[in-house]
């Protein structure tokens, strides 16, 4: 009996180490890239130690026989078990998956800002037949990093109908724009101070901002640092006012998710971006994202009718749904794995620099857009001037009908029906 239970005990603690394993070699591997930026050596470093702490724990599992050739059988079922796994991970860590996407093509209309900030962001300038509104349109979309030149520019372009200049970007580090060698180099402030040169680089005074989930909170912060720039702000789906963005898409479930060299690559990140992108370059990153924003689809929302689907300002004619929405099998989309990942910390007090500005304000709330009531309601609160307007599904996705046609009610002051409450309307889906 006391055989028995030291058995289990010695089993328990091999499994324990064994689960360890992977954990402290990521410790290895992080340690060794903060003394060192080599990749070939912080590797090293970590498969070692994985395989150590392994090998350890297989010797605490295999029982020990008491012949001599169970002693040889014990020895080379340990060795084996020890090659095969470590074979595996250090394979998959090493050899950067195959994308299996093409490359991202050029947008129609497509330019380059070089910008006194030091970006080069790509854009697409979307001309009405007369300008009649002094201030353009500037859409920010969301993320961070999920761009979308192609599906903004076919879907925002419709706002030229009522005189608007239409410019459509794609940020820093996301879709046609520049990547950074250096991670550290994204982050909310370098997107206002990009914001601001794009506004005195089209020799604008003011703009009009319509701004989409993270676009929103950099709209908001925009506003705050520039507020004699801004006629008006759409907070679209707006991620909210005073959290960092989440950072979760590229750990989200998948089954490309819980890879070996996912992960080393998602722990050099949090000790050293520069490492990490010595490690897996932007190529590699932003292709993960894009197959993790296919597999995802349209996500949990039900689509809306038909009818939402359409454009009652055209006749009926179907709309092109903005970014995030289109579905493009194995073609890239445009994602920014690093920008996607960056800390993006909101500035202190954003809340309060918002407090006593008239700006003419709008949220547009989706019944289940992937952000909470409570972020609509804080930017309703935060401003004054805002009005919320509610709208079924995801109005990128399943409403671009309706979508558009409020966005362009407010641009030209004509009656909204908004939802003055502030509980959340029945049926709206907070997520999870």
């Amino acid at each position: 009996m006391r055989a028995l239970a030291r058995w289990a005990v010695r089993l328990l603690t091999g499994a324990a180490v064994l689960a360890m394993s992977p954990v402290l070699g990521l410790a290895g591997l992080a340690g060794t890239a903060m003394l060192t930026g080599d990749p070939d050596v912080f590797t090293v470093v970590g498969l070692a130690v994985f395989a150590s702490v392994f090998f350890l724990g297989l010797l605490l599992c295999v029982p020990r026989p008491r012949v001599t050739w169970g002693r040889w059988t014990r020895a080379l079922v340990i060795l084996g078990i020890e090659v095969a796994v470590v074979w595996q991970v250090t394979g998959a860590t090493l050899r950067p998956p195959p994308d299996g996407l093409s490359p991202l093509p050029p947008v129609a209309g497509q330019r380059e800002w070089r910008l006194p900030t030091g970006s080069r962001l790509a854009y697409v300038r979307l001309a009405p037949k007369r300008v009649t509104r002094p201030d353009p349109v500037v859409v920010l979309h969301g993320g961070p990093g999920l761009a979308d030149l192609k599906g903004d520019s076919a879907f925002f372009g419709g706002l030229t109908a009522d005189g608007y200049p239409v410019y459509v970007y794609d940020q820093l580090g996301a879709g046609h724009s520049e990547r950074l060698a250096d991670p550290h180099g994204y982050g909310l402030s370098r997107d206002v101070a990009d914001l601001d040169a794009i506004r005195q680089t089209i020799g604008a005074e003011r703009l009009t901002l319509i701004g989409h989930g993270y676009g929103a909170q950099l709209a908001a912060a925009y506003l705050a640092a520039h507020r004699d720039r801004v006629s008006k702000v759409v907070f679209s789906s707006p991620a909210a006012l005073d959290r960092t963005p989440s950072t979760a898409t590229l750990l989200s479930p998948s089954r490309n998710v819980l890879s070996p060299r996912v992960l080393a690559a998602y722990t050099l990140l949090r000790v050293d971006p520069r490492a990490a992108h010595a490690f897996a370059g932007d190529p590699e990153l932003d292709a993960h994202l894009d197959r993790l924003r296919q597999e995802a689809g349209t996500g949990p929302c039900p689509a809306a009718s038909p009818s939402a689907r359409t454009d009652p300002t055209r006749t009926g004619a179907p709309l092109q749904s903005p970014s995030g929405a289109r579905q493009a099998g194995k073609v890239a989309l445009g994602s920014g794995g690093y920008a996607n990942l960056a800390q993006r910390l909101p500035p202190p007090g954003l809340r309060q620099d918002l407090a006593g500005l008239a700006v003419p304000a709008l949220v547009v709330k989706g019944s289940c857009d992937g952000q909470s009531w409570s972020a609509a309601l804080g930017y309703r609160r935060a401003l004054p001037a805002t009005r919320l307007v509610y709208l079924e599904g995801d109005p990128h996705r399943d409403s671009p009908g309706p979508y558009l046609q409020t966005l362009r009610a407010f641009l030209t002051d004509r009656p909204l029906t908004t939802y003055d409450g502030d509980d959340p309307p029945p049926g709206h889906t907070d997520p999870g």
